[in-house]
């Protein structure tokens, strides 16, 4: 190691060091954050009202706004001000499933486990045909078929999705992993994988479309689609773009992989197969707007209240089920942490902000058009006064799984504060610190502009095998005891956020996006 090189790593270990030295923890707070948030909880009640009150919460659907209006109310009952729907930017359609069957009726009867992909139209009644299997390879394949498939239902080969494991669905972060995650020294910035039209995945997917487009044609009257999934579990997408100017698709429903291979093997044995569906779907158009919710605990201190504390989750959620772990949970843990924290009858300093982000699930959405709207554009790093003043953003996104530490984002001056703020909650699971990035969510819009954005280590149980997406996420799946210990380390964190002297350290500045890269 060289001199220069060895002094700047003394001089960072005592900035660092410094940094921990000075941190105190407010114990007595820390008590009251701990009764409030682990003996009078009331996120599993919060979590009942956003999934099995409201429904489903696809973006735009009047699901989303059930479960935003209903949030504002109670922010606004818990003494929260100014909080409101606010418009974040042009959305697109709305959407939501009305009524869903279908069901093999020949060689005998079965109902199928199937939902409608999203954004793609009903079956406009009930309709019964035959299962049709199409093999094209390429888009001149589909000429054989021309004038045969109306009214048909259209299976293609696929292979069996998901094998047989032995491994169990949940799973907790080892002490192994976390000791791995601890010892991390930097965090590589990920770079998104060039578009490469020419790639296996991208001729894939423009072959599907055309055959999309050529079946739209023929006006079939159903296509079924393999989701990936076992045991019953159907991982749900969209079939449609939800853009107002967009394409008109033929119904298609997302089949489980069980039932899918059965229809298969029948139809490629020769023997015929004819199914029956009534599916009816609605489209929303009177409003093409994206909202998040916010609401505001009023700072006090005279030289601080300008400056901000924000906390948040994404409220959208697939079609499939209730989205209750992706992410009721976070946006209940949240709103949570703004309910103890005026239980606890705490003034802060800094103003505390909540937001519940829609439309995460299409591209961080919310998040981004608030913050292009609020601190600034990440692509030309032009800057808004809200930027300088807001001291940290954190988010909770990873399912119901407790806290068990931070990613810095590559923060390491934060390191040391944070470690501090954990060392209470140590008999909670929580003390590691990673310098690690991690990414998918909605944190990472505060990151583009510089501002210090934070996701929380969680335990994955079993969000990444059964419920991510899926028609199992459910209230059923939460687990009340993490929730309760992830909303009072959160709340312990935004108190201390919004006390200390200064705001979180920052990071350098991202740099701006060339010219050609902003299109």
């Amino acid at each position: 190691m060289n001199k220069k090189l060895f002094y700047s790593c003394l001089l960072l270990a005592g900035i660092n060091a410094a940094a921990y030295a000075q941190e105190t923890v407010d114990t007595a707070m820390v008590r009251k954050i701990r009764n409030e948030g682990l003996n009078h909880s009331k996120v599993m009640e919060t979590a009942f009202y956003l999934t099995d009150a409201s429904g489903p919460r696809l973006a735009g659907s009047p699901g989303l706004k059930r479960a935003q209006d209903w949030a504002v109310n109670q922010l606004k009952s818990w003494g929260l001000v100014n909080a409101v729907r606010e418009p974040w930017g042009k959305f697109g359609k709305g959407w939501e499933v009305q009524k869903n069957y279908a069901a093999i009726t020949l060689p005998y009867y079965h109902t199928i486990i199937a939902i409608p992909k999203a954004w793609t139209p009903g079956t406009n009644g009930p309709v019964t045909g035959d299962v049709v299997l199409i093999k094209a390879d390429t888009i001149t394949d589909l000429d054989k078929y021309k004038g045969t498939l109306q009214g048909k239902i259209i299976i293609v080969d696929a292979k069996a999705a998901v094998e047989r494991t032995f491994k169990a669905d949940a799973n907790r972060v080892t002490d192994d992993e976390l000791a791995e995650m601890a010892k991390a020294r930097s965090a590589p910035a990920g770079q998104p994988p060039a578009f490469n039209p020419n790639s296996p995945l991208f001729r894939a997917r423009a072959l599907r479309n055309a055959i999309n487009e050529f079946l739209k044609n023929e006006n079939v009257a159903l296509i079924l689609s393999q989701a990936r999934g076992s045991d019953g579990t159907v991982f749900t997408t969209n079939g449609a773009s939800y853009a107002d100017t967009a394409k008109a698709v033929s119904p298609e429903l997302e089949t489980s992989g069980e039932d899918y291979q059965r229809i298969l093997r029948l139809v490629k044995a020769g023997i015929k197969v004819t199914m029956e569906a009534d599916i009816k779907t609605q489209f929303f158009t009177d409003d093409l707007q994206g909202y998040d919710v916010v609401g505001e605990i009023p700072g006090t201190d005279k030289n601080l209240k300008d400056q901000v504390v924000m906390i948040g989750g994404h409220l959208d959620s697939w079609h499939g089920a209730t989205g209750a772990t992706d992410n009721a949970a976070g946006s209940a843990v949240m709103m949570e942490v703004m309910r103890i924290l005026k239980a606890v009858n705490f003034k802060p300093r800094r103003t505390i902000r909540i937001a519940l982000w829609s439309s995460e699930e299409q591209g961080l959405f919310g998040s981004r058009g608030y913050v292009l709207n609020h601190f600034g554009d990440p692509k030309t790093m032009e800057l808004k006064p809200e930027q300088a003043k807001l001291s940290a953003y954190y988010n909770l996104d990873n399912g119901t799984g407790k806290i068990r530490g931070v990613y810095l984002q590559g923060d390491s001056l934060a390191g040391p504060i944070f470690k501090s703020w954990l060392e209470p909650f140590k008999d909670l699971g929580a003390s590691t610190i990673t310098i690690r990035n991690t990414g998918g969510t909605d944190h990472l819009s505060f990151d583009a502009v510089g501002i210090p954005g934070f996701q929380f280590i969680q335990d994955g149980m079993d969000y990444g095998t059964r419920t991510h997406h899926s028609n199992q996420d459910t209230y059923d799946k939460l687990s009340e005891d993490d929730l309760k210990q992830a909303a009072t380390i959160v709340a312990s964190f935004v108190y201390n956020t919004s006390q200390r002297n200064d705001m979180i350290p920052r990071k350098e500045l991202p740099k701006p996006q060339p010219a050609a890269a902003r299109n």
